[in-house]
């Protein structure tokens, strides 16, 4: 049995947070106690808050390229140079002014991530952690070190599928566990040796723990147990090369 528990409790984070203290306390409330083994999904969103990676839209001086971009199809010019800033690579701009972008960490969504929902207050943009995956053991750490036994950390976001409608939550970074599981040499149920299958794990458990972090249920968290952690890894690691990239 795979469990998932939403504490409830975690209050609004700011910059300079201690978001382990935060989510601990919540935990703590809710009779969870961290086990060896369990799984603690984060919003990207509270760990990039608490880590400063907010910008009053005020602040941002739009360039010629976010203006024109902007004035074409009635977007904020500002928010179109964080996005900018943000982007690696532009690699699709849809109608509607959609900017699809590859992120300086390699992953492609929309908007670089650059995002104004729920964002501490009007005229403010939450940007993506610097490093997620050291974003996730850093707070593993901090978790172990408040009497937590070891665990695995997702900090999760929502994308959208270039092949599919609607959005789903993906791993942005992780720590504790192998984001990978290769099955590739292990006998399938009928004894057949398996060539190519890999289970984006980390994947898996952002998507489930999205089942509760709805949009307007301001859950942030979401503590996951009876899931069998192997290995260690970044899912920095895992993302395909370009080069290898047969959609683009």
């Amino acid at each position: 049995m795979i469990t998932l528990l939403a504490p409830a409790g975690i209050p609004e984070v700011s910059p300079g947070d201690d978001l382990a203290a935060l989510i601990a306390h919540a935990l703590a409330g809710e009779g969870i106690g961290l086990e060896e083994g369990d799984v603690l999904v984060v919003t990207q969103k509270v760990v990039s808050k608490a880590e400063g990676r907010v910008v009053e839209l005020a602040s941002v001086t739009p360039g010629d390229q976010a203006r024109e971009w902007a004035e074409r199809w009635g977007k904020d010019a500002r928010q179109v140079e964080l996005v900018l800033r943000e982007s690696a690579e532009v690699v699709r701009m849809a109608p509607g002014g959609l900017i699809i972008s590859r992120t300086r960490h390699g992953f492609v969504c929309a908007n670089a991530g650059v995002d104004l929902s729920n964002a501490p207050s009007e005229g403010v943009a939450v940007l993506l952690p610097l490093d997620p995956d050291a974003s996730a053991e850093r707070l593993r750490g901090q978790l172990v070190a408040r009497g937590a036994g070891p665990l695995g950390v997702v900090v999760s976001d929502t994308f959208g599928r270039p092949w599919r409608e609607g959005l789903v939550d993906v791993a942005l970074g992780c720590a504790g566990f192998a984001p990978i599981t290769d099955w590739r040499g292990t006998p399938d149920l009928t004894g057949r040796e398996l060539q190519v299958t890999a289970t984006a794990t980390a994947d898996q458990l952002a998507a489930a723990a999205g089942l509760l972090m709805r949009k307007d249920a301001g859950i942030p968290a979401v503590w996951v147990e009876g899931v069998a952690l192997e290995g260690t890894g970044r899912v920095r690691d895992t993302l395909r090369a370009p080069a290898m990239d047969l959609f683009r």
